[in-house]
């Protein structure tokens, strides 16, 4: 029973140990991982693993193994961050594997990928074709990244030449029945307000699983009960419409008045309204 307790209190003492090394060496060390972090994640889990249940009397040495190697990789990182020769050599350069749509096979076999797998990481991706490749990179943690061809490239509005403002980030402002304050007052809201839209559609804060406020200030909701349907926010279609009519009540104006300078002015107005109008479509009606 003493020896069941022994392993018992030093496991517990291995996790918090893990644990306290794992938020000193950085999230990285839980994502993806480097060619060096994962030899660490071995070694430290082998470590760890010898604390727990050796049940000799040298098991401390096991946790004295644990700090050595959690400085150790401190020190590593740090040179990483110093020295580019040294990230280089430690995990590694990145490697091109197409350019201008042709397949470098002498890289291929140097990172021993084959045709195949080539294609698989395009396939994730969504490139079925190579020839849609302008550039694509193996980096140092093997994911590969590819860039497609100008004229593959999603349209964006940039490429039209229209400008939009900058989208803030939507905000969680109701999780799990409660109402997050934090998240309101970044987005300058008040819980009045929220009342306000969850009266709107006929909901209360209990009845909410998740509640978000996007950068347009429009409330989205997911409740608890699935089989419930959501009321969606009727305010863009409400303003498109409202922006409609007055541009075909400066149209109409414009048609009726006999004053020169103000049919001038109503009908620029009337078109300017319709150019408004043509760039808040996609916005509005979305």
């Amino acid at each position: 029973m003493h020896e069941s307790l022994e392993v018992i209190v030093r496991t517990i003492s291995a996790v918090f140990m893990l644990f306290f090394l794992t938020k000193i060496l950085g999230k990285r060390q839980v994502s993806q991982l480097s060619f060096f972090e994962y030899i660490t994640g071995i070694t430290i889990g082998n470590l760890a693993a010898y604390v727990s249940l050796d049940t000799d009397k040298t098991w401390h040495l096991g946790l004295i193994a644990l700090i050595v190697w959690g400085a150790f990789s401190l020190g590593i990182e740090y040179l990483q961050i110093k020295s580019k020769k040294a990230r280089d050599f430690i995990d590694f350069k990145s490697t091109v594997l197409i350019r201008n749509g042709k397949i470098l096979e002498d890289n291929l076999k140097k990172e021993k990928l084959t045709t195949d797998e080539l294609l698989e990481e395009l396939r994730k991706k969504d490139v079925f074709k190579v020839a849609d490749v302008e550039f694509a990179i193996m980096e140092s943690d093997g994911a590969v990244n590819v860039l497609l061809t100008r004229e593959n490239q999603p349209l964006t509005p940039k490429h039209l030449g229209i400008k939009v403002a900058p989208e803030r980030e939507t905000q969680a402002v109701i999780m799990d029945g409660k109402i997050l304050d934090e998240p309101l007052d970044t987005i300058n809201l008040s819980r009045s307000w929220l009342q306000d839209q969850l009266e709107k559609q006929n909901l209360t804060v209990e009845n909410v699983f998740l509640g978000q406020v996007d950068s347009y200030g429009e409330l989205t909701v997911d409740l608890y009960a699935d089989s419930v349907q959501v009321q969606q926010p009727q305010d863009k279609p409400q303003l498109y419409a409202l922006l409609k009519k007055c541009e075909a009540d400066l149209e109409l104006f414009s048609l009726s008045t006999q004053n020169k300078e103000a049919k001038q002015l109503y009908g620029q107005c009337s078109e300017q309204m319709q150019r408004l109008l043509q760039r808040l479509k996609p916005f509005i009606q979305s």
